[in-house]
């Protein structure tokens, strides 16, 4: 089945046109797909708070959201919040994480995974990821544990869920917090269960571009009642449930979701299901296409990943098989052709806030007792290959389309496969 599907891309007259970027036509001519998706259910949704009570105290939709997503998740407590950067500081809060502490994260990953860590004053401890997952490596978080490691957190990068069974393991045994990052993993299952149900915490966010969204908006699910009861207060100005109005007994903020945020969501949730196997769909016929196309490696999906969101897909790219073509101009190129797709993110050590490594907390903390990390000077040989000569995403948008645009993608890379000699002395 495979080599036919394949064989019906080369097949196709379209690879041995000129590249769009060279002045040929272009493999896709569709306009980018267009998100978030809305009809009039949404608008109901939202004129309907109009109507009623519009904050995140006292209304009907933030606790009917936060109680569903919670149990789609395999999880007792959801705690709705403004954000998915704020789910995770208030998270760290909750589990006690503070000054001098190091937390484990992977460089890999949008910086709200680490300047959370840094937001309670901890130390981020950067490890390599897996080549062929793109997730954290758990053998390289058992390394980096120390006596100051109170904590480790998960990201499901692409919404491909991590090894949650090794690394839960090793937090077992050291004793250490987990904190889920599944900001781009609704719905994703480790095993036939729901990622962020794994860790004593999970953090998603309702972002614009995230599959499940509201704009913005963000929620910590939890199976531990303590944790819950914490996290409520911080994230509602550090009152405490069955209290009074003005009564506050913890630091706390105002982080509540609007009721805004939760009808859209709850109206939002009804098509999440079906555009979540409509993505897993094309991505499993993507896997099939491109997986025989020398130079490209779709990101491993671990037998035990039985439900992936698909918040991105990404492939590893290898000049090699491209004449030396840079992955930089074969992205050009592949946008050239009608393909949304970008390099993805840098290691995040490398960002300037990382860099400049201020003087004083969080990096140079006096409750540190060590001296402050240089993260210039840190070198994970996965994740910079990765980024910066390897790595190729298309966005979960496209994987919504039809079983042709994900022929169109294998047709616009192999057309830039047969002329890779011609572009890249270009």
């Amino acid at each position: 089945m495979t080599i036919n599907l394949l064989a019906e891309v080369e097949q196709d007259p379209r690879i041995n046109e000129l590249p769009a970027i060279l002045g040929g036509e272009k493999v896709r001519t569709k306009p980018e797909p267009k998100w978030p998706i809305y009809d009039d259910t949404d608008i109901t949704a939202v004129t309907d708070v109009v109507k009623d009570v519009w904050g995140g105290i006292g209304g009907k939709y933030k606790p009917e959201f936060e109680q569903r997503f919670a149990e789609m998740h395999n999880c007792k407590y959801g705690i709705a919040v403004c954000n998915g950067t704020v789910s995770l500081e208030i998270s760290l809060r909750a589990m006690g994480i503070g000054a001098g502490d190091e937390v484990i994260v992977t460089p890999y990953t949008f910086i709200a995974s680490a300047s959370a860590i840094l937001m309670v004053n901890a130390i981020p401890i950067f490890v390599d990821i897996d080549e062929d997952t793109l997730n954290i490596d758990p053998e390289e978080i058992e390394r980096a544990i120390t006596n100051k490691t109170k904590a480790i957190v998960v990201v499901h990068i692409g919404g491909c869920p991590a090894d949650m069974d090794a690394i839960m393991n090793i937090a077992d045994r050291h004793r250490l917090y987990v904190l889920e990052d599944c900001a781009h993993a609704h719905l994703s299952e480790w095993k036939g269960k729901r990622v962020g149900s794994f860790g004593h915490m999970g953090s998603f966010s309702f972002q614009n571009s995230k599959n499940l969204t509201s704009g913005e908006g963000g929620i910590i699910i939890t199976n531990d009642e303590k944790l819950a009861d914490r996290a409520w207060s911080i994230h509602n100005c550090g009152r405490v449930r069955g209290g009074a109005w003005y009564e506050h007994r913890v630091l706390g903020g105002n982080y509540r979701m609007t009721e805004f945020q939760a009808a859209l969501l709850l109206s939002q949730m009804k098509r999440l299901p079906e555009q979540h196997a409509k993505r897993q769909e094309n991505a499993a016929y993507l896997n099939e296409l491109l997986s025989q196309i020398p130079g490209i490696k779709p990101q491993k999906r671990d037998p035990r990943v039985t439900s992936n969101a698909q918040h991105l897909y990404i492939f590893r790219y290898d000049s090699s098989a491209f004449a030396g073509l840079t992955r930089d101009k074969f992205i050009n190129a592949l946008q050239a052709e009608g393909i949304p797709c970008a390099s993805g993110y840098v290691p995040l050590y490398r960002e300037e806030l990382f860099v400049t490594n201020p003087n004083g907390c969080p990096m140079a903390c006096s409750f540190y007792g060590r001296p402050a990390i240089n993260y210039s000077q840190i070198k994970l040989p996965v994740v910079e290959r990765i980024c910066d000569s390897e790595a190729v995403w298309l966005f979960h948008s496209i994987l919504l389309e039809e079983r042709q645009d994900m022929k169109d993608i294998a047709v616009a890379i192999m057309k830039i496969l047969r002329h890779a000699r011609e572009l890249a002395s270009g």
